[in-house]
């Protein structure tokens, strides 16, 4: 299990109450309450179809919910309802997220990968671009500074000037979770992170984790179906089946969890 201790709602940096989402006739998400604490990596797991995706694009702003609110905290700052903003909105409020479909542009370097993500903190306007003033030089050499410290942080300095699209598929995955980084969250989301990897690059991945929620002082909210990187990542889990909250706790309280177990944990399928 991580090193951090669990955290109260009182200290979230996103706290959701009684979050829903239709399709048609078709409840994906119905009454969600959850938080994630400052500094805390929560998993959220349940069997395929339970609405775990449903719920990250309602919480990045790819859907508006039917109900429900969504509050953020974002460090030095008062709390904020995001309800209806958009997905740009909801990252330069200090949300990133990752895809469970890995979603780089293979045709740009490793390093423009991370500076694309860099863009969303910087100043200068279409005038700037223009006449390449020197704020606007200043500014643009600062991205590639940060980015490239960024890549040096995820253990993708060495490819910096490497198309994406010949990366190895598992650092394509850490290239995502780059790019992510480098709109400056206080709060990852991480879709499948360790979908398709195998298990050196699903146990590098592990350490990864941990090491950014450490040193970045990022807290973490993941969907995985991975559960023995999930057991050992994570400061508490949450359990979704059908759209509903069926449990929430600790990996050791999930782990003996009966509803959990019938539901999901016991089923021979790892889906």
């Amino acid at each position: 299990m991580s090193d951090a201790h669990v955290i109260s709602a009182l200290d979230a940096v996103l706290e959701v109450r009684g979050l829903s989402m239709d399709f048609g006739g078709l409840r994906a998400l119905d009454q969600i309450d959850m938080h994630v604490g400052r500094g805390e990596i929560v998993a959220l797991i349940g069997p395929n179809g339970a609405g775990k995706t449903t719920f990250f694009n309602c919480i990045t702003g790819i859907y508006d919910p039917a109900g429900g609110d969504i509050y953020i905290t974002s460090p030095g700052k008062k709390r904020e309802r995001i309800n209806g903003l958009k997905v740009n909105r909801v990252t330069a409020r200090g949300l990133a997220r990752t895809f469970q479909n890995i979603r780089i542009f293979p045709d740009m370097t490793v390093l423009e990968n991370v500076m694309v993500g860099r863009h969303c903190r910087s100043r200068a306007g279409v005038i700037g671009a223009i006449f390449r003033d020197k704020l606007t030089r200043n500014e643009e050499q600062s991205i590639v500074d940060v980015s490239y410290a960024i890549l040096e942080k995820i253990g993708l300095a060495g490819q910096v000037n490497l198309l994406a699209k010949n990366l190895p598929y598992g650092d394509q995955k850490r290239l995502e979770i780059a790019r992510a980084m480098a709109t400056d969250p206080f709060l990852l989301l991480l879709d499948e992170p360790a979908a398709g990897m195998n298990p050196q690059e699903t146990k590098d991945l592990d350490e990864l984790i941990v090491r950014i929620r450490r040193e970045e002082n990022i807290s973490i909210l993941l969907i995985e179906h991975d559960m023995k990187l999930v057991m050992s990542l994570s400061d508490r889990i949450i359990v979704l089946d059908y759209g509903k909250k069926i449990a929430a706790g600790t990996p050791s309280e999930i782990r003996k969890n009966q509803t959990v177990i019938k539901a999901y944990l016991g089923e021979d399928s790892n889906a």
